[in-house]
């Protein structure tokens, strides 16, 4: 190209702000994109607009106070990380959980799982410009909800978990609810297959659109449905398996190109791996406590710990060092959402600008758990 023709295409492009507040960042998130015409040339993230210092504060108190916290950063799906933190501690201070609890534990997080993929799809359909879908998305959302509020008391921010344990046990009330609902998200599939799963227009929205390769997504270090939307199994709950679910048969579903309908139909599919893990779950329910007895003042000896969990999103990992007191040096939080975006500048060269929404809200994107 000659330079005039080069400077000619140059003064053609333009700037445009995605956000920090619009409805498709999910969050409080910039994008700076450069774009030419309707075609994106370069998108920026830019983030830090809510950064709270949590891991900052998880040095600064004690390993109790800090439990509220990690409802704070993923508020879509906060049961895992409840269970990631006191799995930390507990494998850190070498405090032991009655198995009724890591099965109750089991159960509510993969009830928040649920909830999360069913705010997702709602929101992505809405994203995408149809109304319809996240009616029926909250619908069912709304029943799990009134599940888990019923021994938590809370819809949204949960903090039930605690160290040995749970903060009560389930009742009856509690598994026939479960139960129903297993049986009625499963009629229900009929309706997202018609309403969303066969739609061409979501189908032409999707497919062949933000294609992730394997080897993008290990670059980047992406985890969770993303990474299995493009062909790569890998689940901590299968591939590092944590608490009791090396003892439930549950499947890993991937995909085969990569794309934002691959990431949406490994979504939709693991609703139901979620609803066979549950089942078996409340099946063999053990008999025994909930909570085994933990001295006040935990203290976490020297040295350095992690413990992984699969969160909605993807592998969330916690990191501490302990130098005896009850207080963490040292806390890190490696949270899936910030990975699964860092390939968003590779990913969305040259793409249409309504392409681009499709394929953040094909990703799930949290951003408080990013600006944590």
């Amino acid at each position: 190209m000659l330079e005039s023709e080069y400077q000619e295409h140059k003064q053609n492009r333009f700037f445009l702000n995605m956000g920090p507040q619009h409805p498709s960042t999910h969050g409080v998130l910039l994008i700076v994109l450069e774009m030419e015409g309707e075609y994106v040339l370069d998108p920026q993230p830019v983030l830090g607009f809510i950064h709270r210092m949590h891991e900052k504060m998880g040095e600064s108190r004690p390993c109790q106070s800090f439990m509220p916290n990690t409802a704070r950063m993923d508020y879509v799906c906060a049961l895992p990380y409840n269970h990631g933190y006191v799995s930390l501690i507990e494998r850190k201070a070498g405090i032991e959980v009655p198995k009724r609890a890591e099965y109750i534990r089991v159960i509510t997080s993969e009830l928040n799982r649920i909830a999360s993929h069913l705010l997702w799809l709602g929101a992505y359909l809405l994203d995408l410009g149809a109304f319809t879908p996240i009616l029926y998305g909250f619908d069912d959302r709304e029943h799990i909800l009134d599940i888990l509020e019923s021994i938590t008391g809370s819809r949204l921010t949960y903090c039930y978990y605690r160290f040995g344990g749970v903060y009560q046990d389930i009742d009856d009330k509690f598994i026939e609810a479960t139960r129903a609902f297993v049986k009625r998200l499963r009629k229900r599939y009929v309706i997202y297959e018609k309403l969303v799963t066969k739609n061409i227009i979501f189908i032409k929205r999707t497919e062949n659109i933000g294609i992730v390769s394997p080897d993008m997504a290990l670059r980047y270090g992406m985890t969770g449905p993303n990474l299995r939307g493009s062909g790569i199994a890998y689940d901590v709950r299968k591939n590092e398996p944590y608490s009791v679910y090396p003892e439930f048969d549950f499947e890993i579903p991937v995909g085969e190109q990569g794309d934002c309908l691959d990431r949406y139909m490994v979504r939709i599919r693991e609703i139901e791996q979620s609803l066979r893990i549950i089942e078996q779950a409340l099946d063999r329910l053990p008999e025994g406590p909930v909570r085994s007895k933990v001295p006040k003042n935990i203290k976490l000896t020297p040295g350095d710990c992690n413990f992984a969990v699969e969160a909605a999103r993807g592998e969330l990992s916690y990191y501490l060092v302990g130098d005896g007191t009850s207080t963490p040096y040292r806390l890190k939080i490696r949270v899936p959402s910030y990975s699964n975006l860092s390939c968003l500048p590779e990913l969305g060269r040259g793409i249409l600008l309504p392409d681009l929404v499709s394929i953040l809200g094909s990703f799930d994107l949290v951003i408080p758990e990013i600006d944590r």
